[in-house]
């Protein structure tokens, strides 16, 4: 489906715009999205309180710069690899994978991501990702998306007398502002680039 140049999304700017090389493209981006997702959710980056996990920085971007059909498509394969057994979450490991781990604490944010990811792309489709204020603002929505169901679901699971912001909020604020800062830099200078190699 084509679209308009002022509400196309990165990938869209990109290789093909239609037929089968646009299905090809877009299958291809499918499978790079999951390995990237797979494999930023790996990466700590160390960090008081806690270490920074890469793997919202990437939910956010590949929503993003993919749009939010791809963008849903990506992040819902991601979860079908994990749901199989892969060890594709950043806080999977031999002895929890799949449905296990799904089920367990990371189980609403897991939840966030999709709901992040459609989110972000139904924002840079209308132009939010070539601004750095505008795309800030849509990652600072994305966060929430994420942290909401995330948060709700470690309170049914685990009793709502617990430190929940304890456990699941406030220790990740100061990565995820620092996260939310590159991707308001990175997507819109993505953009810029794009322009001015076609200039």
């Amino acid at each position: 489906m084509a679209t308009n140049v002022t509400d196309r999304v990165l990938v869209e700017a990109l290789g093909p715009s239609e037929g089968a090389a646009l299905r090809l493209k877009q299958a291809a981006l499918v499978v790079l999205g999951i390995v990237a997702l797979a494999i930023f959710a790996k990466i700590k980056v160390p960090m008081w309180p806690v270490p920074i996990t890469m793997g919202t920085f990437a939910v956010l971007t590949v929503g993003a710069a993919y749009g939010p059909r791809l963008g849903l498509a990506t992040i819902l394969g991601y979860m079908i690899v994990g749901a199989l057994g892969f060890d594709v979450f950043a806080g999977s490991s031999a002895e929890k994978l799949g449905l296990e781990y799904m089920m367990g604490g990371t189980g609403g944010y897991l939840v966030g991501y999709v709901l992040a990811t459609v989110a972000l792309g139904a924002l840079a489709r209308r132009g939010w990702d070539r601004s750095i204020l505008l795309m800030a603002a849509a990652m600072l929505i994305g966060n929430a998306l994420i942290y909401v169901p995330g948060l709700v679901w470690l309170g049914q699971l685990y009793g709502w007398d617990q430190p929940i912001l304890q456990w699941g909020l406030t220790p990740f604020l100061i990565g995820d502002a620092l996260k939310l800062a590159l991707a308001a830099l990175l997507v819109p200078g993505l953009w810029k680039l794009i322009g001015n190699a076609r200039g």
